[in-house]
């Protein structure tokens, strides 16, 4: 007889979107060393089975399934899946985002508009929708979504973002909102605001220069890893968090303090 899950999320199912990299990646990695089966969800399916592959490595339970997060179609199959192998759901990720190119408002075009906000906020609406009756059914679940310093506030430091910026307020919004309605259902809503993370992509397009400035803004005068944002989605996805909910949790080492 095999030997049941340990960790704090045993025998949990989570879904967690843009998990072919970054943060969402780091996510699904920490949760699958928890006892979690992972549904690693991107649009790249080569990095999603990539990531799949890795965690299975490891001994967890993960499968990739490729899948446009701003897709209700695409979504709705991807969430039929994992309940057809799992037979639940119990924590979604919506870590799907994404930049556009920095430009003033009478510059941004609105086919950029749309592709932004979709992206960053219609991804977590669809996922969301598709998973919240199953949860409310059992009245039981914790949604997490990725959210920004951008959606808290401008940061004095930075171009303006005001596509990124806009949707991840919205996501903001949308999570405190969303707790208030199904709390009653034991279903936990919140977000995490990570500010600039040591991500492979950061790493890749900012010199160490540009990393130093950074930090050196930061009142902790340091940047946050990946594994810290992972380590706050670990805790809200946990027992530990079963009464928090509609709270931006910022893990950003004091670059936006509200």
């Amino acid at each position: 007889m095999a030997a049941a899950p340990k960790g704090k999320l045993a025998g949990e199912t989570a879904i967690v979107t843009a998990a072919g990299q970054g943060l969402g990646e780091e996510i699904s990695k920490r949760f699958a060393q928890e006892g979690a089966n992972i549904a690693v969800v991107d649009i790249n399916e080569t990095e999603a089975q990539r990531v799949a592959g890795e965690i299975n490595a490891a001994g967890g339970s993960a499968i990739a399934y490729k899948c446009d997060a701003t897709k209700k179609t695409e979504v709705i199959a991807m969430v039929g899946a994992v309940l057809k192998k799992w037979g639940t759901v119990d924590i979604l990720i919506n870590a799907a985002g994404g930049f556009h190119q920095f430009a003033p408002i009478t510059e941004i075009a609105e086919e950029e508009w749309d592709r932004v906000i979709n992206v960053n906020l219609k991804s977590a609406f669809l996922c969301t929708q598709a998973v919240a009756q199953t949860m409310m059914d059992k009245r039981k679940g914790r949604i997490i979504s990725i959210a920004s310093g951008a959606g808290v506030g401008p940061n004095p430091h930075a171009p303006s973002y005001l596509p990124y910026g806009a949707g991840k307020a919205g996501l903001i919004g949308f999570t405190k909102l969303l707790a208030r309605d199904i709390g009653q259902y034991g279903v936990t809503v919140n977000t995490i605001a990570p500010g600039t993370t040591l991500t492979p992509r950061v790493r890749k397009v900012r010199d160490a220069a540009s990393v130093e400035r950074i930090k050196e803004r930061n009142p902790m005068k340091v940047l946050v890893e990946p594994e810290d944002t992972s380590a706050a989605a670990l805790f809200l996805a946990s027992s530990e968090a079963r009464y928090i909910t509609g709270v931006n949790l910022n893990v950003n080492a004091g670059n936006i303090i509200v």
